[in-house]
């Protein structure tokens, strides 16, 4: 079993991947292989609503979110993260996420995911809402820890002293190899996906 944990920090090894490299150690602890996608720098688009990815299951966009695309079988679960910026997600996490799910919920339907935000002092519950949003619209377990999942610090090595917050990535992925290997062994013994109905849209102004 695989778990993607992507860094929306501008900074490739900042206080973001920090906690998520505590995550993944956790996870690797017990043998659940991990992988780590950094977005980068570069400017990362929006969605613009083209609607050109549901004809060919892309977007018309070359970047990260066709290579997730592509390889999204390989992953068994999720986890982004993200430092705060004006009690939200960065933007370039949210565009790689809006176009990442855009018509693409069925990729993720009961693959476990879980948000982790990392702060200076505050807004962090806020960007954990927004992110916990795509994983709830997408039929994905919600994993969760002894706490919100958060750290504090304005450097790598404050975060590194936030003790309970390291706690927190710990558990936390602890709690997604726990939930990887239940899922596992319902599958092992018959218990499939759920079916799922067609979906019923029913727009307020019609």
């Amino acid at each position: 079993m695989k778990v993607l944990l992507v860094n929306g920090g501008p900074h490739r090894q900042g206080c973001t991947f920090t906690a998520l490299s505590e995550v993944a150690g956790a996870l690797e602890k017990q043998g659940i292989d991990t992988e780590t996608l950094w977005l980068g720098v570069e400017p990362v688009a929006g969605c613009i609503g083209c609607g050109r990815c549901f004809a060919t299951g892309r977007c018309f966009i070359g970047d990260a979110v066709n290579e997730v695309i592509a390889r999204s079988a390989e992953f068994d679960g999720f986890v982004f993260g993200t430092p705060v910026h004006f009690a939200s997600a960065t933007g370039s996490l949210t565009g790689f996420m809006d176009r990442l799910f855009y018509g693409r919920t069925t990729l993720f339907a009961y693959k476990p995911a879980a948000a982790v935000a990392s702060c200076r002092r505050a807004g962090s519950t806020a960007a954990l809402d927004q992110l916990n949003k795509y994983f709830a619209i997408s039929r994905m377990p919600v994993v969760s820890s002894q706490y919100w999942n958060m750290v504090h610090g304005t450097t790598p090595e404050e975060v590194r002293r936030d003790a309970e917050g390291m706690q927190i990535m710990r558990t936390l992925g602890v709690s997604m190899a726990w939930l990887l290997r239940c899922i596992e062994a319902g599958r092992a013994v018959g218990i499939g996906l759920p079916e799922a109905e067609e979906p019923v849209r029913t727009n307020f102004i019609r």
